[in-house]
Formats: C-alpha cells, structure tokens, sequence
C-alpha cells in the first residue's frame, strides 16, 4: 500500500477517535478521572491529525513547486 494512503487512513481513523471522545465528553455523564483521560486521549489523536496534515501540506507544496510565499505554482506571478 502506498505512503499517502495509510497516512489517510491513519487520519481518518485518528479523526474518527477523537470525534468519539468528544461525543463522550459533551454528554458530561463521566466521572473527572475519565474525562481526563479522555481529554488528554484526545489531545494526543489533535497531534497526530495535525502531524499528518502538515505532511500532507509539505508534500502539496513540494509538487505544486510553490515554495516561496506569494509565488504562483502554475509561473503566472505577475
């Protein structure tokens, strides 16, 4: 399996956990112990989205060849 396809299935899973958890903590029906753990799970699957989005961010910019700020990937800069 190619490298950009289990980095979207990594997000997409990470992202589907993390939506569970914070359906979990809006009900507000846990006890303090396990909306910590909750939070700080969640605060963890954040990272990992925000990871591979940068990831994913760097590559677009590094195929549209769109490396300085301003300049346009398709040579019309003016």
């Amino acid at each position: 399996m190619p490298d950009n396809a289990v980095s979207t299935n990594n997000f997409e899973q990470s992202l589907g956990e993390l939506e569970q958890r914070v359906v979990r903590l809006e009900h507000g029906e846990l006890d303090l112990d396990e909306a910590l753990r909750l939070f700080e799970e969640g605060v963890t699957l954040v990272r990992q989205c925000q990871e591979i989005l940068d990831h994913a961010e760097a590559r677009v910019t590094t195929l549209s060849g769109a490396t300085e700020p301003g300049r346009s990937p398709f040579g019309n800069d003016g």
